[in-house]
């Protein structure tokens, strides 16, 4: 291996003064100190002056959310936060929300501060600035600093973060779960599975990214022609081939196993509570709210006990998806027993496969259109004035909440603060936020530009035959976001806080697609850059 090593040693040499902008430190390979964005060897000062860009901009964000503190105190409230609340002094699986949230408030409940939770959760919305720079090292430095602007500074997302809901946590275990995705370590393979298993307990939109990313470790070795015999050459298969075969799924097994087993016992509890099998107990009516956005019982002919829930007015004279699960006369909430039990659940998900296997192309066209909500221009309110209005940094205190629930989360919460509950809005800090997110979001025409890039940028590569060995990097957050996109709109409905935790990957996805991926070598030097560490000593390349 000694002679396919030395022309790639040279190759690496001369490419450490990129002419492209590039600094040698963020494009040495991945799992080098220079490559690693930290420090290093070199002075404090020295590596300060090379990331001010990034630490700029970091400090602005951190300016930001001490703002937040400061003028909205102690925390924002949305009507989800009394449900994690409960849950914390009733610890058994909610039927609408995993417990993941929930887990994080018992944590910090010591403290009985709902500050501290804020001030963890602006911690963790910094982290993951810090962590897309870092997963963007491969990029110029202008790159990966612009990767981070949206999550450190755009207004609504500093907003998300100082209020009581599961997102920001959310959001900060995926981008540590993707950025760790370069690794062929078992270890780091695992941590991602975990990753992604406590992401799923917190926002079950988290499942489908658990197949996403195993995927990409089952598959990434076949994103580009190999150099040479990989043991995929025709002819007969022996045993060494057959191992190395094994060996590249390996990954993908090891990341499923680590996060199948929180979410297996997760669904032990959830059964043992409630002899249902799941997460949660609310899928068939999430996805039954979301079909009576064009569902035409005349055209479904549903059974008499399924026509309980139809609707006689037509889909564009109807509410939001969401008034069929929370509104006082949806047909659902009208039926016996709570909204979600087993069987208003299970009649509503047989109600909702019969609309989308009726009506194919209208449940595709409603899909887009939901879809199409995340790139306007004029973030119009939806889906209604009150659910919009959480979003926004208010300039008077909100009143106490007014449904049942939320009444009995109320009183949880007094006992987690131990004393009163509510918002304190301390002026000027309050009126200089509210006039920073006049001015300072992420427009959606620009997410979607952001999301065309790697897609744009990989043609135009690939057009002057340039290739990557092992998948281009961009390609898990780029899906990932997605993904992230797609699956609210699909089996709930669009909400605007679904959104940014999306935004992130797609800045990540764009910022690689514009790095140097790993060069394709030759000989054994590329069959063990394939494998990595995980080859077993006694097979020969």
């Amino acid at each position: 291996m000694t002679r396919a090593l030395k022309p790639t040693t040279a190759r690496r040499s001369r490419s450490s003064a990129a002419p492209n902008g590039t600094a040698p430190d963020s494009a040495a390979p991945y799992g080098t100190a220079a490559g690693s964005g930290a420090p290093g060897g070199g002075a404090p000062r020295q590596w300060a002056l090379r990331h001010r860009w990034f630490l700029a901009v970091l400090a602005l964000g951190a300016v930001l959310r001490v703002l937040a503190m400061l003028g909205y105190r102690p925390a924002l409230w949305f009507p989800d936060s009394y449900t994690y609340i409960v849950t914390v002094f009733k610890p058994r699986p909610d039927l609408v929300r995993p417990a993941g949230y929930s887990m994080l408030l018992k944590l910090l409940e010591p403290l009985h501060a709902f500050g501290a939770v804020t001030a963890v959760q602006h911690l963790l919305g910094l982290a993951t600035g810090i962590l897309i720079y870092r997963a963007a090292r491969r990029a110029p430095r202008w790159a990966a600093t612009l990767a981070t602007v949206p999550v450190l500074l755009d207004a609504y997302q500093i907003e998300l973060e100082h209020l009581l809901v599961s997102d920001t946590l959310f959001m900060f275990l995926v981008v540590a779960a993707v950025a760790l995705c370069a690794t062929r370590r078992t270890a780091t393979i695992a941590a991602i599975g975990l990753l992604l298993a406590g992401a799923t307990l917190t926002r079950t939109v988290g499942q489908p990214l658990i197949v996403v990313l195993a995927a990409w470790f089952a598959l990434r070795h076949r994103l580009s022609p190999p150099d040479g015999p990989l043991g995929m050459a025709d002819g007969p298969i022996g045993p060494a081939t057959r191992i190395r075969q094994a060996i590249r799924f390996r990954p993908a097994a090891v990341l499923l196993a680590a996060a199948l087993v929180p979410i297996v016992a997760y669904g032990a509890w959830f059964y043992v509570t409630y002899q249902r099998v799941g997460l949660v107990g609310a899928n068939g009516v999430f996805l039954y709210a979301r079909t009576m956005s064009f569902a035409d019982c005349a055209r479904m002919d549903p059974p008499p006990d399924l026509k309980v829930l139809c609707d006689p007015r037509p889909p564009e004279r109807r509410p939001p998806s969401q008034e069929y699960i929370w509104a006082k006369d949806a047909p659902l909430v009208l039926r016996p027993g709570i909204t979600f039990s087993k069987e208003n659940d299970d009649l509503a998900a047989r109600f909702a496969m019969l609309a989308i296997s009726t009506q194919p192309l209208d449940y595709a066209a409603s899909v887009l259109e939901e879809l199409a909500r995340s790139f306007t221009w004029d973030r119009p309110i939806y889906p209604d004035a009150e659910i919009y209005g959480y979003y926004q940094f208010p300039a008077t205190a909100p009143g106490p909440p007014g449904r049942y629930p939320a009444q009995v989360g109320a009183e949880y919460a007094k006992l987690y603060e131990q004393g009163a509950i509510g918002t304190e809005i301390v002026e000027p800090f309050a009126g200089w936020l509210r006039a920073y997110q006049s001015m300072v979001r992420l427009p959606g025409p620009v997410l979607l530009g952001i999301l065309l890039v790697p897609p744009v940028a990989a043609i135009a590569r690939r057009r002057h035959g340039r290739r990557l060995v092992a998948g281009p990097a961009w390609l898990v957050p780029w899906s990932v976001a997605v993904v992230l996109l797609i699956t609210p709109a699909a089996a709930a409905e669009f909400d605007y806080r679904y959104v940014l935790p999306a935004v992130p990957l797609a800045c990540l996805a764009a910022a690689q697609s514009l790095g140097r991926g790993l060069p394709r070598q030759s000989g054994g030097d590329s069959r063990a850059k394939e494998f990595g560490d995980d080859i077993p000593p006694n097979v020969q390349l």
